[in-house]
């Protein structure tokens, strides 16, 4: 029987609760707005399912001779609505052509984001883009599995934590199954992400959100980093300095206890695909940085390269040396440091209302206002992608 005694020690996979062939465990969301496994001990018959797939406990030691390449979509619009480079779509597309059903992160009605499948490519735009926010798996793992057993081909993408939790519900290898993990910082709580949304859509003149985007483009290029929300009436728009949410995940306040001893935090991956930002795009290949996204693509298995063979005439790519592809990328070796004031931050996230929540952890400081009018003038004078180059300049000042 799982037992959850310390919350760093459980990722939020479902996998256990997926396996359970009594039905005993339910996923519950906690204080933090974090999903746990609790089990009702009375339907419980001891088979062990749950520990045996938990992902935690039981880690991938994957070894492999990776193929590393960086690469743009040649679809400009593919690209431009992508947080990247636009490297997932023609993977999905390899398996939409072939019958498959796609699974990945999109919003829900109420802008939640939950895991859903596709079976179109019209439909894939709905994965397109970064989702700050540890997503809701619902069953899916059960649906990816009655795909599988049908002779579908699924491709599914997800954090790394995600795919070896669904590879070890699954018990067994799938030819039909391509999986995709996209490179994790860490997953920010569903609940800051609840709170935060109506906190800034009070202060807007629209009701109806029409495009949330945590990485917008569009505003000043790829390398600075944008919260934009649009409604029927009018938009919001900061960057990473500014904007609260931002602010709290890359300041890793947010994130669930799991990520500050993530056990995922290796160069080889069980997916068959890790995708990432290349914002450092001219240490490879000075013709692939205009400033519309890049990617990174790792290949971590023999299927991946079969797969990246028949897709590679979709993208404009250099193929790089795997070790300086992943060179200084301290994500994936690396878990984020605890920010000492997190405990605090959760606390008051439950006990004051989102308006002065926000305002309290986040002011608007006429030092904020300064870098904000600085990095603004870097990204439309070029001098930001100097910056990026030089130096981690996303990691902020929270507080006054």
């Amino acid at each position: 029987m799982i037992e959850i005694k310390e919350k760093s020690q459980c990722c939020g996979c479902t996998a256990c609760s997926s396996i359970c062939p009594k039905k005993a465990i339910i996923m519950k969301q906690d204080e933090e707005g974090f999903i746990y496994p609790v089990i009702d001990k009375s339907k419980c018959v001891n088979c062990g399912l749950c520990d045996k797939v938990c992902p935690v406990k039981n880690i991938k030691k994957e070894k492999f001779e990776q193929k590393a390449y960086i690469v743009n979509n040649k679809n400009e619009e593919i690209r431009r609505d992508s947080t990247s480079g636009g490297a997932f779509t023609p993977i999905a597309e390899y398996v939409l052509n072939r019958g498959g059903v796609v699974f990945g992160a999109t919003f829900d009605i109420n802008y939640k984001v939950v895991h859903a499948y596709v079976d179109s490519k019209e439909k894939l735009t709905i994965f397109r883009g970064s989702k700050y926010v540890q997503s809701f798996l619902g069953d899916t793992f059960k649906q990816v599995k009655d795909f599988l057993n049908k002779s579908v081909m699924v491709c599914f993408s997800g954090t790394p934590c995600q795919i070896e939790g669904l590879k070890n519900f699954l018990q067994k290898d799938y030819e039909n199954l391509i999986t995709v993990d996209v490179m994790c910082h860490a997953v920010p709580s569903p609940l800051v992400w609840k709170k935060y949304l109506n906190y800034e859509m009070s202060k807007l003149k629209g009701k109806k959100i029409e495009k949330v985007l945590f990485r917008d483009k569009s505003k000043y290029g790829y390398k600075y980093s944008t919260m934009t929300i649009k409604t029927d009436k009018d938009e919001y728009s900061r960057g990473v300095e500014s904007d609260p949410y931002l602010r709290a995940f890359f300041g890793d306040l947010s994130d669930r206890p799991s990520c500050y001893d993530c056990k995922f935090k290796k160069q080889c991956h069980a997916s068959d695909f890790t995708i990432w930002d290349c914002f450092v795009v001219d240490n490879f290949d000075k013709n692939l940085d205009d400033d519309k996204g890049t990617s990174r693509i790792l290949i971590n298995t023999e299927k991946g390269k079969k797969i990246f063979e028949e897709i590679k005439k979709n993208f404009n790519f250099t193929e790089v040396e795997t070790q300086s592809l992943v060179k200084n990328v301290k994500e994936m070796l690396h878990s984020v440091e605890t920010n000492e004031k997190r405990t605090q931050f959760f606390k008051e996230l439950n006990k004051m209302n989102e308006s002065d929540f926000f305002r309290k952890w986040f002011p608007d400081t006429i030092k904020v206002k300064i870098e904000r009018t600085v990095r603004v003038t870097m990204a439309k004078t070029g001098v930001y992608k100097c910056i990026k180059k030089l130096a981690n300049f996303s990691r902020i000042t929270l507080t006054k």
